[in-house]
Parts: C-alpha cells; sequence; structure tokens
C-alpha cells in the first residue's frame, strides 16, 4: 500500500498542467506495469478483468524464464569444459549471470531509451511490446556478441523494425530476429564460427554448434548426440540450446492462449516434409539450432504472423519448409530459421489476403447457387 499511496500521491505532477507533464507517458509506462490500469470503457458491453496486454506480455517472458535459466547454466558449463574444470553448479551459474547480465543491461537501456524518447515526442502510452523483445534479443545472441554491436542492433530493430511502422502491434517484422539478422549481415564474423559460442574458452577447444560442424563437411556421425541436443549442453545461442527449456515455455504459451497450435504443428510438419524430401536426418534437424526456440517463440508471435485459421497453416509449414531447404541447398549459411520467418512475415499479410479472397469468392458461388434454386 506504501507504494501506492506514494504513486498516487505525486501522479499529478504527471498529468496535464503538472510540473513534469511531458513525462506522461513515462510514468504511466512505469505505472502500469506494477498494477492493473484503472481505465475502463465508458460504454457498451465488456467482460473485465486483470488480463491486459502487459499481464499477456509478462506471461511470454515467464514462458522464457526456462530458456534464460538453463542458457545462463550453460555459459558457465561450455567455459569450464572447454577448460576440463569441474566446479559447482553455483559457480557455473554465477559465472554465466556475470556474462549474460551485461547483454540485458544493453539491451532494455537502450530498447527502452527509444521507446520512451518517441512515446513522448508522439504523445503516446510506451508501447509493451520492448517488455519481451528486450528479453528475447540477448537469448538469441551469442554470448561472445561485443556490447556496442549489440546496442547497434537493438537501435536498428526497435528504429526501423517497430517505430517506424508505428510502434508495437504495427511492426511487419518480428524485431528481436531482425537485430540478430543486422548482426549477421553486418558483423558476420561476430556471429558466427567456433569463437563466439564460448566465452572465454580455451584455445585448443573447437566450441562447433552442430550446424556449424555440418557447416565444416562433418557427417551425422561428428554431431552431438540426440540427448546432448535435447538437453542442451552444447555450445549455441544463450537460450536456443535447450530443447527441453523451450518446451516447458512453450506449453506455458499454449495453454494460455499465446502461441497458435496450428503454427507450431504445420511449422514441424513443413519441416519434416522437406527433410523426407532431401532424405536427411530428421530428428537431428529438428533439435539444431533455433529450430524449436523459433517455432515457438517466434514463428508464432501474433503480430507478424498470418491471422486466418488457413493462413497459419500455410505460414507455419512454409516455415519449415523453407528453413530445411536453406539448410541443404546453401551450403554457406547452415541455420535458415532466422531468415525463413523473416521471409514469411514479410509475406503473412499476403497469405491471409489470399484465405479472404478465397473465402468471399465460395460465399458468391453459395449465394448465386442459392438463388438459382430459389428461382
Amino acid at each position: 500500500m506504501g507504494l501506492r499511496n506514494y504513486i498516487d500521491k505525486i501522479k499529478p505532477n504527471f498529468e496535464t498542467g503538472g510540473k513534469y507533464a511531458r513525462f506522461h507517458s513515462t510514468f504511466e509506462a512505469f505505472e502500469t506495469f506494477l498494477y492493473t490500469p484503472d481505465k475502463v470503457t465508458t460504454s457498451g458491453s465488456h467482460i473485465r478483468d486483470t488480463v491486459d496486454m502487459k499481464r499477456n506480455l509478462i506471461t511470454v517472458v515467464i514462458a522464457l524464464i526456462p530458456c534464460f535459466l538453463f542458457g545462463t547454466w550453460n555459459i558457465g558449463y561450455q567455459h569450464f569444459l572447454s577448460y576440463g574444470e569441474s566446479v559447482t553448479f553455483w559457480h557455473t551459474f554465477g559465472y554465466g549471470l556475470l556474462k549474460i547480465i551485461p547483454l540485458y543491461l544493453v539491451s532494455y537501456i537502450v530498447g527502452l531509451t527509444i521507446e520512451f524518447v518517441f512515446a513522448e515526442i508522439r504523445h503516446e502510452d510506451v508501447n509493451e511490446g520492448y517488455f519481451v523483445t528486450g528479453f528475447l534479443i540477448p537469448l538469441i545472441m551469442p554470448v561472445e556478441v561485443p556490447l556496442w554491436m549489440l546496442a547497434l542492433a537493438v537501435a536498428f530493430a526497435v528504429i526501423i523494425g517497430k517505430e517506424v511502422f508505428g510502434g508495437s502491434g504495427m511492426n511487419v517484422v518480428n524485431p528481436a530476429l531482425l537485430a540478430r539478422a543486422f548482426l549477421f549481415f553486418s558483423y558476420p564474423s561476430k556471429m558466427t564460427g567456433d569463437s563466439v559460442w564460448i566465452a572465454d574458452k580455451a584455445d585448443a577447444y573447437t566450441g562447433a554448434t552442430p550446424l556449424g560442424t555440418i557447416l565444416n563437411g562433418g557427417g551425422v556421425n561428428e554431431l552431438p548426440s540426440l540427448t546432448d541436443m535435447f538437453v542442451g549442453t552444447i555450445p549455441g545461442s544463450i537460450g536456443e540450446t535447450s530443447k527441453i527449456a523451450i518446451l516447458i515455455g512453450g506449453i506455458i504459451l499454449i495453454i494460455n492462449g499465446l502461441a497458435s497450435c496450428r503454427i507450431v504443428v504445420s511449422t514441424f510438419l513443413g519441416a519434416i516434409s522437406m527433410a523426407l524430401v532431401f532424405n536427411v536426418p530428421i530428428c537431428q534437424h529438428l533439435l539444431m539450432g533455433g529450430f524449436m526456440f523459433g517455432t515457438f517463440f517466434m514463428a508464432t508471435d501474433p503480430v507478424t504472423a498470418a491471422q486466418t485459421n488457413p493462413g497459419k497453416w500455410i505460414y507455419g509449414f512454409l516455415i519449415g519448409a523453407i528453413v530445411m531447404l536453406i539448410r541443404v541447398a546453401n551450403p554457406g549459411y547452415p541455420e535458415g530459421m532466422m531468415l525463413s520467418i523473416l521471409l514469411m512475415n514479410i509475406f503473412a499479410p499476403l497469405i491471409d489476403w489470399c484465405v479472404v479472397a478465397l473465402n468471399i469468392r465460395r460465399r458468391k458461388k453459395r449465394w448465386a447457387a442459392a438463388e438459382r434454386r430459389s428461382k
């Protein structure tokens, strides 16, 4: 109650005519983050509860926590493994925490600063969307990405990926993936190679990811075991290695209605179908790279994904198929998930338009047939 009373006491200073009225958007963002907004509709019949946009986004962050916790531990595990050292769990986790905290500080400080500036300029409320985007970005980055590069990527993603389109809910592509794409094409040496996946590794230790092994000509026998890839004790982007953690988060999203089962299932079907066409090992490809993380947390983004039910099936299937096509047919880029999702983000509106147009055409035919029968 003390915090609530203090907020109510200073709130008039941020209202119209108050001493700090120009910072109303910033104040409102912090107030509604802590407490459910007291705004209600003035007309019409509505069902009201405490689940608003901010609470949905918090649920997404909760779903990402298993990936965050395992990824933090895996940073330390890969580091000490490269030196052949055996340390306690907390020592391992603490080392990873010291590495990942700076990434989150840069992600949120840079991203939220831009969000607040645009909100004040437009005299609008601060968009809630970056709460999730800021949490996602470090999880899809290598642990050794320089902080200044991460800051550039975040600024590019927020300004070009969101604000130029009007902010959260208006963006065409996924901002977190756009940040990764910016680094991949601008500074490829910091996004690929053995040296970026393990923090301060021993010189003799390769630290190659499974997809990196394939890129370098390695066969299936040279890949980590399916158990290691499923558990996540392999090099890779911070939040993408543990499939157990990803499944836990994905189930949370699906149960709460924040991820579309149609997109998830169709993405797997598309990847499996194309893997059968190319006769490549299906299980390994489903467990390698960012496929599962992208499926549950990126492809299902309700803003950039297809909106119609048939469109979701098409959208997800094409994402899975294009991933396998890139991995098999393009020897210079073994991942594919990032590019396939960004590509389908662009085509999602077209898919929905085609679905709606076909539905309208079918209805017109039914109406015409019904009129002919009535005559």
